[in-house]
Order: C-alpha cells, then sequence, then structure tokens
C-alpha cells in the first residue's frame, strides 16, 4: 500500500505544481508573449517576408566600350532573364561605380572595347562583373545571369564557326556532354527553403527558454519558491517540482511545436517530403531537451530581464553552431563544436532538415535522436540538483526570518 500511497501523493505534488505554474503563465503578460504571441506571429513574418524564394530583377548598370552587335546581344540576353534588370548605361566605369557605391544598381558589367575583335580573331574575349557582396542573393542572380549568357553565346559562336553540315552536328558541337541540372532538396534554389526549417527550431528553443527565464525571475522576485518547500519534503520532491513544471511546458508547446513544423512549411509551400509520424518522434526529444535546458538556463537569471539579454545575445551564433545552415560542420572548429553540443538546437536543426527537406527517417537520424535524449536527461538532472538548491536557500531564508521574528517578539 506505502507504493500507491507514494505514488498518488507523487501525482498530487506534479499536478498542484503543474496548476500553480499555469496560472502563473497565463497571469505573466511577458511569459505569455513568448510561449503564444511570438511562436504563432514571428514565423508567420519571417516565411512571409522570404516567400518569394529567389531575388528577382537585381538592377544592373552596364558600361559598353565596344558598341558592337555582340556586346548589344550579351545585353539584351541579360535584360530579358528573369533574375536581372539592365538599369542604365554608364560612359564609363567610375560612373557605373558611383551608382553602385549609392546602391541604385548591385551589379555592374563592363565590355571592353576590344570584345568584338578578339571575338573576330577567335580569341577569347572577357567580361568583367562587379558586384555588390553585401546582399549575397543580388551577388549570385548578376553573376549567374552573366555566366549562363556568355555561356550560351560562347556556344552559338562555336557553332557558327565550326562549318557543320547538319543541325545534330552544331548540336553535338556546342554541347558534346548532355546533362541535366537538378537541384535535390531544394528545387526552386529558393532562400526561404533554406533558411526556415532551421529558424522554425531556434524560435521554438529560444522562446521557451526566454519564458521560462521570465516565469522563474518573477518567481525569485517574489520569493514564490516558498510555496514549494511543503512539497521538497522528501528527496524526490525535485523530481515532482522539475516534472510538474515541464509539464506546464510540455502541454503548452506540444500545440506549439506542431502549428510550427507541420502548419508553417505547408502553409508557405516550403519543401516538405519527410513523414509526419518520424518528424513527431523526434521533436518529443527535442522538446523536452529545451524544456529542461530552459529550466537550467533560467536558475543563471535573477531578474527576469536578464535572459531577453542572454538568448538574444546568443542567437545568432547558435544559427552558425548548427552546420547545417550557413557554415558547414567541417568547417567548424573543433571547440566551437563541442560548444555547439551544449545546445539542444544543434542536433535539433541538423535532424529536422534531413527529415523534413530531405526525406530521411527516424533511423538515418539515429545519432541525433539518442543524443537529444542523452541531453534531455543530463538537463533534466541538473534541473533537479539546481531546484533542490534553491529549496535549501528558501528553506534557510525562512528560518532565519522565523528566529528574526522570534527575537523580536522575546523583545517586546
Amino acid at each position: 500500500m506505502s507504493i500507491f500511497h507514494n505514488l498518488k501523493e507523487a501525482i498530487q505534488d506534479c499536478c498542484f505544481i503543474w496548476w500553480d505554474e499555469m496560472k502563473q503563465v497565463v497571469k505573466d503578460e511577458g511569459v505569455l508573449i513568448f510561449f503564444i504571441l511570438v511562436p504563432l506571429l514571428y514565423p508567420l513574418l519571417y516565411s512571409w517576408i522570404y516567400n518569394n524564394e529567389v531575388v528577382r530583377e537585381v538592377p544592373v548598370v552596364v558600361v559598353d566600350d565596344s558598341h558592337s552587335s555582340l556586346s548589344r546581344q550579351f545585353i539584351r540576353q541579360c535584360d530579358a532573364s528573369p533574375d536581372v534588370e539592365i538599369l542604365a548605361h554608364a560612359a564609363d566605369l567610375d560612373e557605373a561605380k558611383s551608382l553602385l557605391s549609392r546602391q541604385v544598381a548591385r551589379g555592374i558589367y563592363y565590355i571592353p572595347s576590344d570584345f568584338d575583335a578578339h571575338i573576330n580573331r577567335m580569341e577569347q574575349a572577357t567580361i568583367s562583373v562587379y558586384c555588390d557582396m553585401s546582399l549575397m542573393l543580388a551577388y549570385k542572380a548578376v553573376f549567374q545571369t552573366a555566366q549562363t549568357v556568355t555561356m550560351q553565346m560562347g556556344a552559338e559562336i562555336q557553332t557558327k564557326l565550326g562549318q557543320h553540315y547538319t543541325a545534330r552536328e552544331e548540336q553535338i558541337a556546342a554541347r558534346p556532354l548532355q546533362f541535366e541540372e537538378v537541384p535535390i532538396f531544394n528545387p526552386t534554389g529558393g532562400y526561404g527553403s533554406f533558411i526556415i526549417p532551421a529558424v522554425l527550431m531556434l524560435i521554438i528553443q529560444q522562446t521557451l527558454v526566454l519564458g521560462i527565464g521570465l516565469s522563474a525571475g518573477t518567481a525569485r522576485e517574489r520569493n514564490r519558491y516558498r510555496n514549494l518547500i511543503p512539497i521538497s519534503r522528501h528527496y524526490n520532491g525535485m523530481f515532482r517540482i522539475v516534472g510538474g513544471k515541464a509539464l506546464c511546458y510540455f502541454m503548452v508547446y506540444a500545440i506549439m511545436t506542431a502549428y510550427l513544423v507541420l502548419i508553417i512549411p505547408r502553409l508557405f509551400n516550403f519543401t516538405v517530403i519527410g513523414h509526419w509520424q518520424d518528424l513527431l518522434l523526434f521533436l518529443l526529444p527535442y522538446l523536452l531537451d529545451c524544456i529542461f535546458f530552459g529550466m537550467v538556463v533560467s536558475c543563471m537569471v535573477r531578474y527576469r530581464e536578464n535572459v531577453m539579454l542572454l538568448m538574444v545575445f546568443v542567437t545568432v551564433p547558435l544559427m552558425f553552431l548548427t552546420g547545417a545552415v550557413s557554415w558547414p560542420q567541417s568547417s567548424i572548429s573543433g571547440f566551437w563544436q563541442a560548444v555547439s553540443w551544449l545546445f539542444p538546437s544543434t542536433f535539433g536543426v541538423r535532424g529536422y532538415i534531413r527529415i523534413n527537406e530531405m526525406g530521411g527517417t527516424l533511423a538515418d537520424v539515429l545519432l541525433e535522436y539518442q543524443i537529444l535524449w542523452i541531453q534531455a536527461l543530463i538537463y533534466f538532472i541538473i534541473a533537479c540538483l539546481v531546484y533542490r538548491y534553491q529549496i535549501y536557500l528558501a528553506r534557510k531564508d525562512a528560518r532565519e526570518r522565523l528566529a528574526e521574528m522570534k527575537t523580536t517578539s522575546n523583545n517586546l
């Protein structure tokens, strides 16, 4: 009977903590903002901004010193492409650089005066491309358009000079090796499909940590941990406190996570080729890992505003440290890779991209899946230890206050 009694008591304690934490979440406007409004609205805004996927009609200025039919053909074909718009013709390179420096144009095509002469002498001609590197998508559009047009014109010139007798011979001379470019995992080559999956996983981690940190900061300011002293009368009371709080956060974020990873990508037609069953199974340890990680971080925050300064500072570095979005994992130094292992987002982003973007299964991300479970267990134990220490401090403070009250009463 004692086992059932202890089990019943543990469930009651967890429910008490869950209900108390749920009331605090509902009453705290700051926590509601990070738990509800930010996960709901921020992905919509971010996805809407990048919904066009690619940059079109990038303004380019041309400096044509050749004034030949071939140079005009090059300009016409570049202007006809969907990625580039010929904004103006500059008299010289200095004028074009002035337009580029004022960001009126994002690139310069410079055609030298000997362009046509080199081609007529069957020599290699050059076209210089100057790009604004502050925006990588614009650079990609300007450079790749010039590259594609020059390759097409080169093939046409080679065909005309070859003196072939049949159309098949001309086709083989222009393109001796037939190939077809098939972009995998990101068919449109869009920036949205590239960046949004990692952003969604980071939103889960960052908003959870911010919300839990705000709640813990409020509790610490109001010394609400005194209310948990009766529940912590046993050693396993720490598990009940952490379990009750985690249950509250899990119930809220189970819905938010499903919205972020299942609805947002389909709403904006981003790449989704993974099975939702594998995705939900993978997200279970990731969500628990983020919850316990947030509880550990919240114990380091004395005032509720501090957690915002801390997490906002590390958001961008965490995006780079995932090794799956902006910088390859193989190029990250060993030290920074070790630092990245401390955060759930590192393995969460990698696994989510491989399942959702690459069509992988849970077996394909087994390493990340196992590491997330290990991290969740480690952070759960650390959270229990730090909460036990906080209860110890609350007890000590209560005893000191009681002794002070007794002393004051005796003096009176």
